[in-house]
C-alpha cells in the first residue's frame, strides 16, 4: 500500500520471466512501473524476496541484472541508481528495505559476495544509505551471519532479525531493537525459538511471530517495557518459513484488531484478533493467502488464492468485529476459459492423513483424476503420482496449481505429501526431519503411495513418484531405497550428493544440512549412506531429470552425475537441461516443455500413447 495506491508484483513467464510491478489508483486506474527490459528481483539468499518497497509515490526496487539499488521518481518515471557498480559483478545485492519516519533514509538487507562463489566469502549486513540520492552505504548491523527485517520505530530506532549457522530462520532468530550504533537489545529469540515479521506499532509497542508455544503465535512487547505477551494461542501455524524475505502474514488495523492468516489441517485461512482478545475466523474463501497488509480504514489488501483461481490481488473490508462487509477483486485471476479450461476440468484437493512408519501420521492433499467428457477404462485404477514438496522445510500449498491440474486432467491420481517435517502442523512436526532427511520424508512419500494403492485409489503397477529441489532429493532416494513402489519417478533440479550439496551450496543453506542430515565434516559417513549417487548399484526405476543451468542452489552437476551414473549401469533415464534457467523455472516455454517431457516419459514407462493433436515432442530415453 501506498496512501489510497495499491501496488503488487506481477511474474510475466511470456516475458522471459522477469517481474514487473503495477499500480492501481483509486479511480482504477492502472499504470505498470517498470519497462519491459527491468526485472525487480533480487538475489539475496538465492531466493530472493523483499525486492522493491515505496512511499509517497516514489519506488525503490533491486533490479535483477546488476543486483543495484534503483530510485524510481514518480513524476517522470525514470529510475536513477543509488548504489554503485559493485566491485564483482552482482556482488552487492540488497533486499528488504524499509524508508525512515522523515523520508530521508533506507535500511535493507546488503549481501556482499567478495569473491566469485563460496559460501565463505559472503557478508549479509544491515546498512542505511539515502533514500533519494546516491550515497555509500553506511553498515549498522554486522557480524551475525544472516540478518533481515530492518524496520524503523516511530522514535527512530530500529527492530531486525538476525541468526547465526548452522540455524535457518525457522530454527532460532534473535529480534534486537537498537538506536544505530546503540549497543542492541534482546526483544525475543535464541537458538530454539523462531521469530519473524517484526512490525512497530504507533505506540512504539512491537509486535512479532513466535514458535516458542510449539506454534507460530502472534506476540506483542509493550512500549518502553521488557515484557512480551501472547496475543494468539492457537494450534495453527500464523508464521510460515522465511525461504524469502518481505513476506507478511498479519495487518493492524487503526482501531487495533489484528488480521491474521493461518493454517490449519494444510488449508490457509483469514481470522482476527479483535480488541477484547478473542478470536474470530473471517468468512472468506480462501485456502493460500500469499500475502497479506493493512490498506484505508477498516480494510486489508491480501494476494491470495483457493483450490479453483489463482492468485488474486483483493481488498476486504471489515465492518464491526468479525463482520466481512465488501470484498473488492482489484487483480482477477486469469481467466482459464480463454484456454478452454472450465470448473469441470479443475480436480479439488482434499486433506487427507495416513499412517506411517513407526506410528506417526502423516498427511497430504489428494487430487484425484478429473476431466469432462473423458474416463479411464473400464476395470483400471488411474496412475499415481506422489508429488513431493521442495524446502524441505516447507509444505504443498492449497491453491489452484496448473501443473497438478495438467496431470489430473490426463487421468492421474495426485497426493501431495506434506512428510515429517513439513511446516504447517507446529513445531513438534517440523522438527522430525532432524537429522533424518531422506528417512523420514522417504518413509512418508512410500506410506503414501502403498495405503491410496491399498485403498484401491491407485494402480499398483504405475505408481511415480516427483519432487523438485529437496522433494527430487526424496525422490531419488525413495527410488534406491523402495524399488518395489515406484515404477518411475521424476527429478526436478534434484540433490544426488549431499556431500557434494554441503560442499558447493550457497551461504544461506551451506549449513542447512547440518540440522537434516548432522554436523559436516563429523557426520561424512551418514552424508554418503543417504546420498543417491552413492547407492547407484540399487536403482533400477526409470528416471526423468530436469534441471536449470544457471542454478545456484542446487549446481547442474548433481542432475548430471545421476545421469550419467544411470547410463553406465544401464538404467533407463532421459535428461531435459535448461539453458537460462535457475532453481525453478520461470519462462513459459520452459514450463510447457517440461510438463510434456515428463509426460512423454511416464507414457513411455507406463505404456500410454500421447494424444497426436497435443503435438508433445517425445523426450529420448537412454541406457
Amino acid at each position: 500500500m501506498d496512501g489510497f495506491d495499491v501496488i503488487w508484483s506481477e511474474g510475466r513467464p511470456a516475458e522471459g520471466g522477469r517481474t514487473t510491478l503495477v499500480r492501481l489508483s483509486p479511480d482504477g486506474h492502472r499504470t505498470e512501473l517498470l519497462p519491459p527490459e527491468v526485472n525487480a528481483r533480487t538475489t539475496v539468499h538465492e531466493y530472493g524476496g523483499g525486492a522493491w518497497w515505496v512511499r509517497d509515490g516514489v519506488l525503490w526496487y533491486a533490479n535483477w541484472d546488476d543486483q543495484r539499488l534503483y530510485r524510481r521518481d514518480p513524476d517522470t518515471g525514470r529510475a536513477r541508481a543509488l548504489t554503485a557498480p559493485p566491485g564483482l559483478p552482482r556482488g552487492d545485492r540488497y533486499a528488504d528495505g524499509d524508508v525512515s519516519p522523515d523520508g530521508r533514509w533506507i535500511v535493507c538487507v546488503r549481501e556482499r559476495h567478495v569473491k566469485q562463489g563460496g559460501a565463505l566469502d559472503v557478508r549479509n549486513e544491515i546498512v542505511r544509505l539515502a533514500a533519494h540520492e546516491p550515497s555509500t552505504p553506511e553498515v549498522l548491523v554486522s557480524g551475525p551471519d544472516f540478518v533481515s527485517d530492518p524496520r524503523w520505530g516511530p522514535d527512530g530506532q530500529l527492530c531486525w532479525l538476525e541468526w547465526d549457522h548452522p540455524n535457518m530462520p525457522w530454527d532460532g532468530t534473535r529480534l534486537c531493537v537498537g538506536a544505530p550504533g546503540a549497543e542492541p537489545e534482546l526483544v525475543a529469540g535464541g537458538p530454539e525459538e523462531s521469530v519473524s515479521e517484526p512490525q512497530w506499532l504507533p505506540d512504539g509497542s512491537l509486535v512479532f511471530i513466535s514458535d516458542r508455544d510449539g506454534w507460530w503465535n502472534l506476540y506483542r512487547r509493550a512500549a518502553k517495557s521488557s515484557r512480551v505477551e501472547a496475543l494468539t494461542e492457537l494450534e495453527a501455524e500464523i508464521g510460515v518459513p522465511q525461504w524469502v524475505l518481505g513476506f507478511s502474514r498479519y495487518a493492524v488495523l487503526p482501531d487495533g484488531r489484528i488480521v491474521f492468516a493461518r493454517i490449519r489441517d494444510g488449508f490457509d485461512g483469514v481470522a482476527v484478533r479483535l480488541t477484547d482478545g478473542t478470536v474470530a475466523d473471517l468468512d472468506l474463501p480462501f485456502t493460500f493467502v500469499q500475502c497479506l497488509r493493512a490498506a484505508e480504514g477498516s480494510s486489508i489488501v491480501l494476494v491470495a488464492a483457493t483450490p479453483t483461481a489463482e492468485d488474486a490481488v483483493l481488498r476486504v473490508s471489515l465492518g464491526s468485529e468479525s463482520e466481512v462487509a465488501r470484498i473488492e477483486t482489484l487483480r482477477a485471476p486469469r481467466d482459464l476459459g480463454q484456454f478452454g479450461i472450465s470448473q469441470e476440468h479443475i480436480s479439488v484437493p482434499r486433506a487427507v492423513e495416513f499412517p506411517s512408519a513407526g506410528g506417526r501420521t502423516a498427511y497430504g492433499l489428494l487430487y484425484n483424476p478429473v476431466s469432462p467428457g473423458f474416463t479411464g477404462p473400464e476395470g483400471e485404477l488411474p496412475p499415481l503420482l506422489i508429488d513431493v514438496h521442495g524446502g524441505p522445510t516447507a509444505q504443498t500449498l492449497p491453491e489452484l496449481d496448473l501443473d497438478i491440474q495438467y496431470w489430473t486432467s490426463r487421468g492421474f491420481a495426485v497426493l501431495c505429501v506434506n512428510y515429517g517435517g513439513s511446516t504447517g502442523f507446529g513445531r513438534e512436526y517440523r522438527d522430525l526431519l532432524r537429522e533424518a532427511w531422506g528417512v523420514v520424508d522417504v518413509e512418508d512419500s512410500v506410506w503414501a503411495a502403498r495405503w491410496l494403492v491399498d485403498r484401491g485409489q491407485a494402480d499398483p503397477a504405475r505408481c511415480a513418484i516427483r519432487g523438485g529441489s529437496a522433494g527430487g532429493f526424496t525422490t531419488l532416494a525413495a527410488l534406491v531405497w523402495e524399488d518395489v513402489v515406484f515404477s518411475a519417478g521424476g527429478d526436478y533440479f534434484g540433490v544426488a550428493d549431499l556431500e557434494a550439496m554441503a560442499v558447493e551450496t550457497h551461504k544461506f543453506e551451506s549449513r542447512y544440512l547440518d540440522s537434516l542430515v548432522g554436523p559436516y565434516p563429523e557426520a561424512r559417513d551418514r552424508y554418503r549412506d543417504r546420498s543417491p549417487i552413492q547407492h547407484v548399484d540399487r536403482f533400477s526405476t526409470p528416471l526423468i531429470v530436469l534441471q536449470g543451468l544457471e542454478d545456484e542452489v542446487v549446481p547442474p552437476n548433481q542432475a548430471t552425475m545421476i545421469v550419467e551414473a544411470l547410463k553406465r549401469k544401464g538404467v533407463p533415464v532421459a535428461y531435459l537441461p535448461f539453458p537460462g534457467e535457475q532453481h525453478g523455472f520461470r519462462r513459459a516455454e520452459n514450463i510447457r516443455r517440461a510438463l510434456d517431457g515428463e509426460l512423454s516419459f511416464y507414457g513411455q514407462i507406463f505404456g500410454f500413447e500421447l494424444p497426436p493433436e497435443e503435438g508433445i515432442e517425445p523426450v529420448q530415453l537412454e541406457s
